[in-house]
């Protein structure tokens, strides 16, 4: 199989590259940034003149030293865009999380290896076959971690990554899960998710790259031995066995692992956790209402449950307030929501690089094709209205992201004026709390001290914790982010969609009623009135007032189409502006308003993003031809920037062949009018998928 194009990123001064990774070591906290590969090149007829390029990779083998090695001597055999220079010598740098150790493979050519590894301070240490070991399973984990979607997201994050699939068949499989399982109960170490307040042995980055590889692979089998194995020794690994079960839809005997384990352990707030989410999927299955109430009933208890084992972290109060939205209990679900724990996101390590002297990204032959080639042009020429740009959602990750993904949902079951009747109901408002404010007399009353962590549901061992780090909302709470109207491109005023979308008048927050200065003794009748209210948490607060600016913007957009239709004229916005309102929709759960954005888009230029968005309608509604056609482009886009591997798009193509056979996809994928080189790069997904002897590939 081709392999990508090599980018180059010329170096100002010589070794900047590895002296600018050497100088972040000590800030590194989880998996570690991308390997680097720093080369010097020179001109045969000036060895004088040295010249340092670099780039990043992941998924390269670096269980040895001469693996990394053997990476860079085939870089000498790479075209060279500096015809009268050849390679000299070659630095590949992977970061060993485990140890906090930069493990570095120094390559003379021709000539010697020299390994050795970097720690925090700079110094250096020698390596080891068990520093080798923790490194070589950082890297898989990187892969998968540093890997795209299929949208472009992750790939424009760091320029000029090439990415691999570390594991490719069954003895690559066998070596890594061979390293996770002697490395397992170490994994806490590399940290965890954004969402996961304290990593342990079942919640963190070995744990989801193990999850993330079974899932995207189908090798639920290897997954089940590996999990067997491990929860003798911890019952703790029940839940993720649990996990694998499910996927390999082995249902009743994921039960009785969770049935027997829960007995033991009682108080795992993951099992319980991985309870309620079975739960709840099977009551919102269509094909079996009967018995939704009483699943959703037994998922509450679950997620209850599992709140009092972890009151601290977020995931288990975010299952409850879902719950509490399947079963439309809406008060519920808002001061659950209320109540989950925030805390600032985490973003993975990514390279700190000084700028470039020269940059220098090639295209592969094999990956032309005309509609992917002209978008970086278009691109750059598009106008956004700056409404489009400012909408705060979008940035939105981590735990404020999947808190605003539970209220979108509220949003689009029942409707933003019921949802504030609600949130009127729920919490005391500013009003209500200005007016109680007014009696004369005496001493501060008990309804100060009142405050969303003390006033949580039933049954929480102590007070949440609380996002208030999280700069960016605070800013817009209180009134200090009001919405302007807004003059639309296409001439219609915001103000109308401002009279459909009313705005949310402010809450008190706990921070407020700390700071005023209560000289009044409340009466047991004012009191009363605020007995079932809590207060407001800042963050949400925020979150309504974020919410309010989306449905703005999206009731405005809505509103011109059904104008311009009216009148049988064509709506017009840039391809940029259409991807922007792709995602607006996506988020506020309107599908088919959001896939129209999306096509809107793709008829201007190529959008990757929008393509995504497409691609999972197409899954969605099981049309196979238009899903392998979007996959073809994909993956030839994501090979035009360096990428033979995106889990999400191999995860496609693996439900394919296991739906439809992979005779049936193989051909539809020739069928298609697209350059035999395109094509090939879509059947060496497919061909992973027979290596892995993926379901359906028999035939």
């Amino acid at each position: 199989m081709v392999a990508p194009a090599v980018p180059e990123l010329t170096e100002e001064i010589l070794h900047e590259s590895i002296d600018a990774r050497t100088e972040v070591l000590a800030a590194l906290r989880e998996l570690g940034p991308p390997d680097l590969v720093q080369l010097i090149k020179q001109a045969p007829r000036n060895p004088g003149k040295q010249i340092g390029v670099y780039h990043h990779v992941t998924g390269v083998d670096a269980s040895s030293s001469a693996s990394l090695a053997a990476y860079i001597n085939t870089l000498t055999y790479k075209e060279n865009h500096q015809s009268n220079s050849k390679i000299v010598e070659g630095v590949y740098c992977c970061y060993n999380a485990f140890s906090r150790l930069d493990m570095r493979v120094h390559v003379t050519i021709p000539g010697s290896v020299d390994s050795y590894c970097i720690d925090e301070r700079g110094e250096k240490r020698v390596s080891s076959d068990e520093l080798w070991l923790e490194t070589y399973l950082c890297s898989v984990l990187r892969a998968y971690s540093y890997a795209d979607d299929g949208s472009g997201d992750t790939i424009r994050k760091i320029m000029g990554v090439r990415r691999f699939n570390p594991v490719t068949n069954t003895e690559t499989e066998h070596r890594f899960l061979q390293a996770a399982e002697q490395l397992f109960f170490r994994g806490w170490q590399l940290g965890s998710d954004s969402v996961v307040q304290v990593p342990n042995n079942v919640s963190n980055h070995l744990t989801t790259g193990l999850l993330k590889y079974f899932h995207t692979t189908g090798r639920f089998a290897s997954g089940i031995n590996l999990f067997e194995k491990l929860r003798t020794k911890n019952v703790e690994v029940s839940s993720l066995l649990a996990k694998v079960l499910f996927m390999g839809n082995e249902e009743v005997q994921a039960v009785r692992v969770l049935h027997e384990s829960v007995k033991q352990s009682p108080m795992d707030y993951v099992m319980l956790d991985t309870q309620a989410e079975f739960l709840m999927k099977k009551a919102l299955n269509p094909n079996q209402g009967g018995l939704k109430q009483d699943r959703l009933r037994m998922a509450l208890g679950c997620a209850d449950r599992s709140t009092v084992a972890a009151p601290s972290e977020f995931g288990t109060w975010a299952r409850l307030a879902e719950v509490y939205v399947a079963m439309e209990d809406w008060e519920n679900a808002l001061t659950t929501l209320n109540s989950c724990p925030m805390f600032t996101y985490q973003d993975k390590d990514a390279p700190i690089m000084p700028d470039p002297k020269e940059i220098y990204l090639p295209t592969l032959p094999e990956t032309r094709l005309d509609e992917i080639d002209s978008e970086p042009e278009s691109k750059y020429s598009e106008q956004v209205h700056p409404s489009l740009l400012s909408l705060r959602a979008a940035q939105y990750k981590g735990t404020f992201k999947h808190a605003y993904s539970i209220l979108t949902e509220m949003t689009a079951k029942i409707g933003w004026d019921q949802l504030l009747k609600i949130r009127s109901n729920v919490f005391v408002m500013e009003e209500e709390y200005r007016s109680e404010k007014q009696p004369p007399v005496g001493q501060q009353g008990d309804s100060s001290k009142r405050s969303a962590s003390t006033d949580v549901l039933r049954g929480s061992p102590g007070p949440p914790i609380n996002g208030d780090e999280h700069t960016d909302d605070e800013k817009s709470t209180n009134g200090d982010s009001t919405a302007p109207t807004l003059i639309a491109e296409n001439g219609v005023r915001g103000s109308t969609a401002d009279q459909a979308v009313e705005k949310p008048s402010h809450t008190i927050t706990p921070e407020e009623v700390k700071g005023g200065n209560e000289d009044s003794e409340a009466t047991e009748e004012q009191l009363s009135r605020f007995n079932n209210k809590r207060l407001c948490e800042r963050w949400l607060d925020s979150l309504f007032m974020v919410l309010y600016e989306d449905l703005r913007i999206y009731t405005i957009w809505r509103t011109e189409m059904a104008q311009y239709r009216a009148q049988q004229m064509q709506y017009k916005k840039s391809a940029e502006e259409w991807e922007i309102l792709g995602s607006l929709a996506d988020r506020l759960h309107h599908q088919a308003e959001a896939v129209e954005a999306y096509r809107a888009c793709l008829s201007i230029r190529f959008s990757p993003k929008a393509l995504t968005g497409i691609l999972a309608e197409f899954e969605r509604e099981k049309q196979t031809r238009e899903t392998v056609a979007s996959v073809i482009r994909l993956v030839t886009w994501q090979y035009r920037w360096y990428s033979e591997f995106s889990p999400e798009l191999l995860y496609t193509i693996r439900t394919l062949i296991e739906d439809e056979g992979a005779l049936k996809v193989r051909s539809i994928i020739q069928a298609t009018s697209l350059p035999q080189n395109v094509l090939e790069l879509t059947h060496h997904y497919a061909a992973l998928c027979a290596a892995f002897r993926s379901s359906g590939t028999e035939g």
